[in-house]
């Protein structure tokens, strides 16, 4: 029997400086899903999380991340609960770069997610570009 209800996937990010590795990964994450919300982490965040200032604002990144074809609803992340979105969004499948596969962090989310159903989906990291190099050839 067929399911007809939609599949709901999340993924997050910064994309700040968006590149093709940022596009790489919301088209592959769309391409597993009916419905894909993508999360931008709020400048705040970044400054508490990564010590760091995002070059783009976050109202001028959110802005990006809505204008890409792949993107059906974009979120504030203002904090890292991944869980807390889970029960506000019910996504069932959370989308990461293969970067993060198998660090302690995500295991432990693969557990904490998999007693609700939810898929954690590790789609390819796009070699050669990253927000951090391009910061590097600015500066």
């Amino acid at each position: 029997m067929k399911n007809d209800k939609p599949i709901i996937g999340y993924t997050t990010g910064v994309y700040d400086m968006f590149h093709v590795g940022h596009l790489n990964i919301l088209r592959r994450a769309k391409e597993q899903c009916d419905i894909l919300i993508v999360g931008v982490s709020t400048d705040e965040l970044v400054e508490r999380e990564k010590n760091k200032t995002p070059i783009i604002p976050f109202e001028d990144r959110r802005s990006i991340i809505e204008a890409i074809r792949y993107v059906d609803k974009v979120v504030a992340q203002t904090d890292k609960n991944k869980f807390g979105a889970w029960e506000n969004l019910q996504f069932h499948r959370m989308f990461v770069g293969s970067d993060w596969q198998g660090t302690p962090q995500w295991k432990k989310y693969e557990e904490e997610f998999s007693q609700v159903g939810v898929e954690i989906v590790y789609l390819p990291h796009t070699d050669g570009i990253s927000s951090s190099i391009l910061r590097e050839k600015i500066s």
